[in-house]
């Protein structure tokens, strides 16, 4: 028994020791594990965050706006113009209707020689005589309506002397037939200021076969 106990306190005595030399070597290798290269690698990344004052604010100043200078109501002086020119003499002979159109007479000549418009006269011409003019065969047989519409000079004697075609539908179709038709119709003269004149006339002439 006493052996027994001799080799059991022996082994557990060995066991510590075992444990204790293990325990060592470990330390012992983690110190050398943490050398110089492990303190640098230490010292390079250990760093600190330094915090920047805040500024102070900034203080807004207000500026008064100056007030306006209100200007003095000054009233002009009133003119009268309420004044009464009779009993002055300008210098300026009298002009009686007789003067005045011979005066236009010199400036603008006989009014039958002016070209006016039938918008711009005091009466416009009147037809007094228009024959009727012929439908184109052309246009007859196609069955085609259509209409012209044409500019007159009308003399003082109430003749056509020009026409111009202004318009046409269908084109190249009636405007021959209008332009010769018209070359016969007799109108009563346009007249300007108590004279007959000569006038550019618009004359819109339609074909129908009803």
């Amino acid at each position: 028994m006493t052996s027994e106990l001799k080799k059991w306190a022996y082994g557990l005595t060995f066991m510590v020791l075992g444990s204790v030399v293990i325990i060592g070597t470990l330390l012992m290798i983690n110190r050398l594990a943490k050398g110089p290269e492990a303190q640098e690698l230490a010292r390079q990344t250990s760093f600190q965050v330094e915090r920047k004052p805040e500024p102070p604010p900034k203080r807004v100043v207000k500026r008064e706006r100056p007030e306006p200078k209100r200007s003095r109501d000054i009233n002009p002086p009133m003119v009268n113009l309420d004044t009464s020119l009779s009993g002055i003499d300008m210098g300026i002979p009298g002009v009686n209707a007789e003067d005045l159109g011979s005066l236009r007479d010199a400036l603008l000549g006989d009014t039958q020689d002016v070209v006016m418009t039938d918008d711009s006269v005091d009466q416009p011409p009147r037809p007094t005589r228009q024959t009727p003019l012929p439908y184109p065969s052309s246009a007859r047989k196609q069955g085609v309506e259509g209409y012209v519409v044409l500019s007159l000079l009308i003399s003082a004697a109430g003749e056509i002397e020009k026409v111009q075609v202004l318009e046409a539908s269908p084109a190249g179709l009636f405007e021959q037939t209008a332009i010769e038709g018209v070359q016969n119709w007799q109108f009563e003269p346009a007249r300007y200021q108590g004279r007959n004149v000569r006038v550019w006339a618009r004359q819109r002439i339609r074909f129908d076969l009803s």
